[in-house]
């Protein structure tokens, strides 16, 4: 029988939470990275693309920090053991969002189509990086891994490509791509916003029989699992794979509900993924008795008391903020949009409150 505390369950929800969250906001921004040169077909094209999620792609990735830091703060033994054995993985991970990050800021630094090129080209290899590589790590903690007695996880990059490991990094990739399209049916206007539909309609089916597939896999394979755990993650996983096919009949008439089903989808099937690790937080593939379960991983109880009340009065500051940076960097945006001189978005929406108002130079 398990033993686990309130907050012990609490700081384990809510790190589910940060991790869903950082997976939709984050999946939508990498899909539009790995769609960069496929969308855009001149550089205006793709610089109006690149703006779509240039006000929010870092903003998106303070979701991964916290649920990192909450990780380390709440399950000290979770993110030892987790770094034990993904070192390599998760190194590349964050090669990749450096790569693309970099690149974000270095594109339009020289007006030279090489140089343009080059960072284009980083944007797309890293969002397809990180998010095959997010699939693969996410899918090895679920279904486990070689734990020793110590605690110490023991395998290499080559153990974590596993078949399994795999199908769940095509699965993000997929379920990106096809949010990403609607994202930009969403956002962008003219010619990009009709490709954008044509390739959601393909990138849907594609990412919904990947789900499928993944779903089902994940399904048969819960040794570790009660009858109402295994209850449970198939309820979610139903579902992911539901919403995922139900998505594709909506992007014809109304996108928005496209990509809240494709939202959707992803925390569903993420949801699905952390009802099936609990009560643990990683699985040994190597012993059963080397299963670390939230007891045997959290901090202290003062810790996680101390910890729910910084996010009481915290978290609901840094979703304000958030919804506020959504909401005025809300308006569809075309290459018409980027005359010379329009450097970024604050720029654009300068431009879009209409400047036309403002005095003349040296008037």
């Amino acid at each position: 029988m398990h033993e686990y505390t309130g907050l012990q369950v609490l700081w384990f929800l809510l790190i589910a939470v940060l991790w869903i969250g950082y997976f939709v906001l984050e999946g939508f921004d990498f899909g539009v990275g790995m769609l960069l040169r496929v969308l855009g077909r001149d550089p205006a094209e793709r610089r109006a693309l690149i703006h779509t999620i240039g006000p929010v792609w870092d903003g998106n990735e303070v979701w991964l920090l916290t649920a990192g830091g909450a990780t380390f703060a709440a399950f000290p033994q979770w993110y030892a053991t987790l770094f034990s054995g993904f070192y390599i993985a998760l190194f590349l991970v964050l090669f990749a969002l450096i790569i693309r990050g970099v690149a974000f800021e270095f594109r339009g630094k020289v007006a030279n189509p090489l140089w343009v090129a080059t960072w284009e080209w980083a944007i797309t290899v890293g969002s397809f990086l990180a998010a095959l590589l997010w699939g693969v790590a996410w899918a090895n903690i679920v279904q486990g891994v070689p734990i020793d007695a110590q605690g110490n996880a023991d395998g290499s990059l080559t153990t974590l490509l596993n078949p399994y490991a795999i199908v769940g990094g095509l699965t993000t990739v997929a379920l990106f791509v096809a949010l990403g399209a609607t994202f930009l049916t969403l956002r962008t206007k003219g010619e990009l916003t009709a490709r954008a539909a044509a390739l959601a309609r393909v990138a849907a089916p594609v990412a919904a029989v990947v789900t499928i597939v993944f779903v089902a896999w994940t399904i048969g394979d819960q040794p570790h699992q009660t009858a109402v755990e295994i209850a449970l993650s198939l309820l979610a996983m139903l579902a992911a794979a539901g919403l995922g096919a139900s998505a594709l009949p909506a992007l014809r008439r109304r996108p928005a509900i496209g990509f809240a089903l494709g939202s959707a989808t992803i925390v569903a099937l993420f949801t699905a993924l952390f009802v099936d690790l609990f009560p643990h937080t990683m699985v040994s593939t190597t012993s059963p008795a080397y299963s670390l379960t939230l007891a045997a991983s959290s901090s202290s109880h003062y810790t996680l008391t101390v910890m729910t009340i910084v996010a009481v009065i915290l978290l609901p500051v840094v979703l304000t903020y958030q919804a506020w940076t959504y909401w005025i960097f809300r308006h569809r945006v075309g290459p018409e949009d980027f005359p010379e001189g329009t450097r970024n978005p604050l720029d654009l929406l300068a431009a879009g409150r209409g400047e036309r108002n403002l005095p003349a130079a040296g008037g």
